[in-house]
């Protein structure tokens, strides 16, 4: 098993599959996955002659299960040591949800800085802002978040059962076809996690303002969600994802859920196939 470890002294846990001298892309997971969430992209681009890389998060997965640093910011930083050790560069970096914030704050703050980063991909992203204030009135109210932190502390295995079978992949809308193993896959995933990370992940996703974030990147960006996201609404998200970078591409999919990459796989990793070619 391949591991790094931060400046902090935590091990995080990487894949790295491919050629070494092809072109990377790196797979950031959503909240509170890990890097398995991505292995059906990880398949499709290693046939098509990529490098892939995907991390588990501090506190997910397999990396170690400690009990600080879980915010946007080590985040950030876990990812540019895993990228610094295996010296990647002209990469991709592709985002899932807190996968995303953990993107554009990267690319921000360590990949456009170090030449690193080539591309960014932002799917169902959390930036800007989750959590409604003053000055994003069109965010979600402080008390959803606090009922997915009271959920997650009384019965974190039963949370994260109606989450996979629910919202997430758009399970409990009408007509749905519904499939037992994503949900267990995502349940897997979840309960293998730190339920501190998991917790204190929440804060981390929905109060971070990356604003600043998304203003600082000029590398191109393609910006993906699905407009019956009941996760991350996409009028709060991707839109204006859009409207603060500088050089992103917007592209949303009627009817696709939160987890669309999962559900639409076919679909969703064809557009990033064309996004990075081009």
């Amino acid at each position: 098993m391949s591991f790094v470890t931060t400046q902090d002294g935590v091990n995080i846990f990487f894949k790295d599959w491919g050629p070494k001298n092809a072109k990377p892309i790196v797979f950031h997971h959503g909240w509170p996955l890990s890097a398995d969430d991505w292995d059906t992209q990880m398949l499709f681009f290693l046939e098509k002659g990529f490098r892939v890389i995907a991390i588990d998060r501090r506190g997910h997965g397999r990396s170690d299960q400690v009990s600080d640093g879980h915010d946007m910011d080590h985040y950030a930083a876990d990812a540019s040591a895993v990228v610094e050790h295996l010296d990647l560069k002209d990469t991709v970096h592709i985002g899932h949800s807190t996968g995303g914030g953990e993107v554009a704050r990267y690319v921000a703050q360590y990949g456009q800085p170090q030449g690193r980063v080539a591309k960014a991909v932002l799917i169902s992203a959390v930036p800007p802002l989750m959590v409604k204030t003053e000055n994003n009135p069109g965010g979600t109210p402080i008390g959803v978040f606090d009922g997915f932190r009271s959920a997650l502390a009384a019965n974190r295995a039963q949370f994260f059962l109606d989450v996979a079978s629910g919202p997430f992949y758009g399970f409990n809308r009408s007509g749905a076809e519904l499939s037992l193993g994503t949900i267990q896959n995502w349940w897997r995933q979840g309960i293998n996690g730190s339920a501190k990370a998991h917790y204190e992940g929440i804060k981390a996703f929905s109060e971070t303002d990356q604003t600043d974030d998304l203003k600082a990147i000029t590398v191109p960006t393609l910006i993906l969600q699905g407009d019956d996201d009941q996760v991350v609404p996409y009028k709060n998200a991707s839109v204006l994802q859009d409207e603060l970078l500088t050089n992103g591409t917007l592209k949303i999919y009627p009817g696709y859920p939160h987890g669309m990459h999962t559900t639409h796989a076919d679909v969703i990793n064809a557009d990033l196939l064309a996004f990075i070619q081009s």
